[in-house]
């Protein structure tokens, strides 16, 4: 052992140096396949960092997103629309928690585009009537113009906003013109069928995006007062949207206002309205994990076969080693040993690995579109143009605890094994 293993090594523990003597690489085929069980450890490590922590990004994404254009509580009428909701406002502003409110209408309505070769394009978003004056303390609906202003002003011509891939649909840009049909007209000419009602025309006064493809593509924004006249509602609204300094502190805020607003109030958080979405994202996350922690497994399993392998090649040498006075627990430590190291290496290999790739996942997903153009990622599947992904330090943790334990499980067989042979019949073997 000289050379490789200096003075330094020397004053190991016996079971530790002849572990590393052992692992020592060598052009044999216990090496090769020594080899083979770090890298399934490494790769099962790095796939399950990588999707975890991809998981874990769309769900603060997708909060994030969500809470940039909705708000954290939503106030209506059980019995109705909302009459006096000034005074509602001044209630709710009076709460400490409540960073913002603002009043909103919110309905279905038909939008038509007519288009230069007589062609109708038809779309049937969701009308958001807003007050400009107050929509900032409760969305980032006015930071995110990328085309044309926040103009929703009357001047002769209603202003509408447009999501950027609901103007890419209706061949909209700003300054052009859209017919918007409204539920309460259309129920009128259903009536009578003789009864004709022009539509509602509305300019593109600009174009949004707040970073959630589902809103770009079926919200469009118009004033409270037109909003108002196209539902026919008169000076009420259909509810308030309010604004928490901690969105997480939504049920108890709620509390407070049901007892500051009385009864016939319906309030309903962030939650609630996305309860579904979120639990799928959980749901999704949990299945994930337990699918993939079967490839730890494997890599597990296929580390306590090398050791078995190991062990029948080292028979000889254990016999001599017992023979020679060492005790079943040595014999244990030097294998377990092993499997201790293989483990460290590849959780540690594994840990770089996926890491290194969360990093560059995007830059990857540009190269594929570049060279292959696969799209992997569509926005209008997963409602984001970038790959997100959040590293979390409990799931980290978790994932390589877990891998490591299980390469140390794994050599328990093996080592015990090894333990229990004796030296006259190892020896005879031989």
């Amino acid at each position: 052992m000289a050379g490789v293993y200096s003075p330094l090594m020397s004053r190991l523990p016996l079971e530790l140096l002849l572990s590393l003597r052992y692992l020592r690489p060598r052009r044999t085929f216990v090496s090769i396949i020594t080899l083979i069980s770090v890298l399934s450890v490494t790769l099962a490590v790095a796939v399950l960092i990588i999707v975890i922590s991809v998981m874990s990004g769309f769900d603060k994404e997708l909060r994030d997103k969500i809470l940039g254009f909705n708000t954290h509580l939503k106030i209506s009428q059980y019995d109705g629309t909302l009459q006096d909701y000034a005074a509602v406002m001044g209630i709710v502003k009076s709460n400490a928690n409540v960073r913002g409110v603002s009043p909103f209408i919110l309905g279905p309505v038909l939008a038509q585009n007519e288009t230069d070769t007589n062609h109708s394009l038809f779309n049937v978003p969701w009308v958001r009537g807003i007050d400009p004056q107050t929509e900032g303390e409760v969305s980032v609906l006015p930071k995110s113009i990328v085309d044309g202003k926040l103009d929703l002003e009357n001047n002769g011509m209603r202003g509408l906003l447009v999501g950027t891939e609901f103007a890419r649909n209706m061949g909209l840009g700003v300054g052009d013109k859209i017919n918007i049909h409204s539920p309460r007209n259309m129920e009128r000419m259903r009536s009578n069928s003789d009864l004709k009602i022009a539509p509602d025309e509305f300019e593109v006064r600009g174009i949004f995006d707040v970073g959630y493809f589902e809103y770009n593509a079926s919200i469009v924004v118009m004033s409270l007062e037109d909003a108002q006249d196209l539902y026919g509602l008169g000076d009420s609204v259909h509810g308030l949207l309010v604004m928490l300094n901690d969105p997480y502190q939504a049920d108890a805020v709620r509390e407070e206002l049901r007892a500051s607003l009385g009864p016939g109030f319906k309030i309903k958080t962030w939650i609630e309205e996305n309860s579904s979405l979120f639990s799928s994202l959980v749901v999704e996350k949990n299945v994930m994990f337990i699918v993939l922690f079967f490839i730890m497994i494997v890599a597990a399993l296929c580390m306590s076969s090398t050791l078995i392998t190991f062990v029948v090649q080292k028979t000889r040498e254990i016999g001599m080693l017992k023979a020679l006075g060492i005790s079943q627990l040595q014999v244990m430590t030097i294998f377990l040993s092993q499997s201790v190291m293989v483990g460290i290496i590849g959780v540690t290999t594994g840990f770089g690995l996926g890491i290194l790739a969360i990093h560059n996942r995007n830059e990857f997903l540009h190269f594929l579109r570049r060279t292959t153009h696969l799209e992997l990622f569509p926005a209008d599947v997963y409602a984001f143009h970038e790959l997100p992904a959040l590293v979390v330090p409990g799931d980290i943790m978790i994932i390589c605890g877990t891998a490591l334990v299980l390469c140390i499980l794994s050599g328990v067989v093996p080592a015990w094994a090894a333990s229990r042979l004796k030296p006259v019949e190892a020896l005879r073997h031989e």
